[in-house]
């Protein structure tokens, strides 16, 4: 029989948070509810050659066998996922949110993220077959992390971080999600300020400033959020 993880945050993150350069950053909590807010940290490990920049909302990690838990601890309290020992097998995982928000997406989509290690490299694949919306009023929204490649991206690795992140199938990551789910904006039309930059080159607002203008703004708030193992 499966199992079903259920965060409400009544007590706290509860081990979700969110990230931007110096890694792990601590949510808005208000009402039971987790929030996000821009302006967002721009993602650009997966940029040119491969699938595009994206904006991290949410983040969870579902194991902390290849990890160091303790600052993760300190940002976002005890991750309830992991004490609860749920299963890393998302295969056909049924993952249901209710949320709202304010946002102006400017052409991206909130997606669903999975992440895993295979032994040699990280692999992250959104699930862009299935969109959620960001809705004014509350809404309650299911995807299922179904073994189909032809729903999700590969989102690779841009050319300086090809040792650390590559590329899978969808059936062998879902197996073993060891890293992270996480919920980003994506793709994200990156524009430098100044034409003569290649934004493939350096790193967002590190090396070269950017058209905040292009990027999504806004913000979203979660109340809920409930896995379905099968």
């Amino acid at each position: 029989m499966g199992r079903t993880y259920v965060e409400t945050f009544d007590s706290g993150p509860g081990g979700w948070l969110g990230w931007d350069k110096n890694g792990a950053l601590s949510l808005e909590i208000r009402d039971s509810c987790i929030i996000s807010r821009s302006p967002w940290w721009i993602d650009c490990n997966h940029c040119s050659p491969k699938a595009g920049f994206l904006h991290i909302l949410f983040a969870l990690h579902t194991s902390h066998s290849k990890i160091d838990p303790e600052p993760l601890i300190k940002v976002a309290g005890r991750n309830r996922f992991v004490d609860g020992n749920f299963p890393t097998d998302f295969t056909n995982a049924k993952i249901t949110i209710t949320l709202k928000g304010d946002c102006d997406l400017k052409g991206s989509q909130l997606l669903v993220l999975v992440q895993g290690h295979n032994g040699k490299i990280w692999v992250n694949q959104v699930l862009s077959s299935q969109p959620i919306r960001v809705t004014k009023d509350w809404s309650t929204q299911s995807i299922v992390c179904v073994p189909d490649q032809k729903q999700w991206t590969n989102l690779g690795s841009r050319k300086d971080r090809m040792n650390f992140y590559g590329e899978g199938p969808i059936e062998e990551l879902l197996k073993d999600v060891n890293g992270d789910i996480i919920l980003v904006l994506f793709p994200l039309d990156v524009v430098p300020l100044d034409p003569a930059v290649n934004p493939y080159q350096g790193w967002a607002e590190r090396d070269y400033e950017v058209d905040r203008t292009k990027l999504p703004s806004g913000y979203v708030m979660i109340d809920q959020i409930k896995i379905e193992f099968p």
